[in-house]
């Protein structure tokens, strides 16, 4: 893994989350978030692009995010995407839903006329099948533990990367 300050002891991943407006390929992203660690997080609405007009109702219900809270509270998609790159040059991100986020963060940056200046990888590189067999077991007593019940991309991205981290610290110690 390649982060710009890597714990030797126990290295955090950085992970990447994505809120939609749908489920399907014509969804798009409405708030990305970052965990790097405990602490440090990041989160932006994004204001659609005015060709961006695919809006799910289920989508919505599950995420809680209106249209109008991101046209009335979110940054630019120029915004977004030169900010991402300021915080993750060079960097490897993990998604546990890269099949579908990846997508659509490279449809963010094509809409920004821009490039990634970082990686995007599956999460399932950087796990062991160990960690895999107790994988939502852990995660489900970090959202109980924590009591995390916000379904929000920076929400998410800490609770795959505590999931990872606990998984990876039973399956090591042999537990």
């Amino acid at each position: 893994m390649i982060q710009k300050k890597e714990d030797p002891v126990k290295p955090r991943p950085i992970i990447i989350d994505v809120e939609a407006s749908g489920f399907g390929q014509s969804g798009y992203p409405i708030e990305l978030g970052l965990a790097w660690n405990r602490t440090k997080r990041y989160c932006s609405l994004i204001v659609p692009s005015n060709d961006w007009t695919h809006w799910d109702e289920s989508a919505q219900a599950v995420h809680h995010i209106t249209r109008d809270t991101l046209i009335r509270h979110g940054k630019t998609i120029r915004q977004v995407a030169i900010e991402l790159n300021e915080k993750l040059d060079g960097c490897v991100v993990y998604s546990d839903g890269w099949v579908v986020e990846k997508p659509w963060i490279n449809k963010l940056f094509w809409a920004a006329g821009m490039a990634k200046a970082f990686f995007i990888s599956p999460l399932e590189r950087v796990l062991s099948e160990k960690q895999m067999e107790i994988w939502h077991r852990t995660k489900d007593r970090i959202v109980k533990d924590l009591n995390l019940t916000r379904h929000r991309a920076s929400t998410d991205a800490f609770i795959v990367q505590e999931t990872y981290m606990q998984t990876l610290s039973k399956t090591r110690d042999g537990k």
